[in-house]
């Protein structure tokens, strides 16, 4: 069973975590990291990451 807080989305802004979450389903995950692109990408500073908090792997980063 997946933990259910296995999928870590970060927002940060010029180095400043602003907002994250956690998810237990990678595809779920995945549509928030989509939408918050979307919803944030063009805040000052901003970069996304999704990280597999079970392995420590960086899935996705925006920019």
């Amino acid at each position: 069973m997946t933990s259910p807080h296995r999928f870590h989305l970060l927002l940060t802004a010029n180095g400043r975590p602003v907002q994250h979450g956690w998810w237990g389903s990678e595809e779920i995950a995945s549509g928030k990291f989509r939408r918050w692109v979307g919803k944030y990408g063009g805040m000052p500073g901003a970069r996304l990451t999704l990280t597999d908090e079970d392995t420590d792997h960086v899935l996705v980063s925006w920019p």
